[in-house]
């Protein structure tokens, strides 16, 4: 089955190291995405939530399981989920980049369907929620940064795609 990718851009006129924060802090993350909840279920190597730590989100009746597997302070963080979804070899790359007035963040997703049938519609049902993550991201950073929140494409033009490699 074909490799299935999703992205998302969002803008925020907070500094990447605001943005980066929010990404780090997982007991946060139900504040700002259509996560209801979050527990730290194993501990990172270095720090509680560095690379090799396994966070548990729950979203209605679903729970996931997300390890962190790249960090890099201001402009990447990386995740592979590990459970709940029908998937193989799934990442989650959230990179930073710095732009004249705050942060882009650039949030992709990409995975093997598991499951024969199913590579069109898991597409479909992940992108929503990866836009939730973006836009929610980036609302939040605003907020701390103490602007009002505003559109976070980057445009009309903005990329979201949603391709088969």
């Amino acid at each position: 089955m074909a490799r299935q990718h999703i992205e998302h851009h969002a803008t925020t006129s907070a500094d990447p190291s605001t943005v980066y924060a929010l990404l780090r802090d997982g007991a946060g993350w139900p504040s700002w995405s259509p996560i209801d909840s979050f527990a730290l279920e194993r501990p990172g190597a270095d720090e509680p939530e560095g690379i090799g730590a396994v966070r548990e989100f729950r979203n209605g009746r679903i729970t996931g399981h997300d390890e962190i597997v790249e960090l890099v302070a201001d402009r990447r963080f990386s995740y592979a989920h590990t459970s709940s979804l029908p998937v193989r070899d799934y990442r989650g790359d959230v990179d930073l980049e710095p732009v004249a007035d705050g942060t882009a963040i650039r949030w992709v997703v990409a995975f093997e369907p598991r499951l024969p049938g199913t590579g069109r519609l898991l597409p479909r049902a992940l992108d929503g929620f990866i836009e939730k993550l973006a836009d929610g991201l980036a609302r939040r950073a605003d907020a701390i940064a103490g602007d009002a929140p505003r559109p976070s494409t980057m445009g009309p033009d903005a990329p979201v795609r949603r391709t088969a490699a």
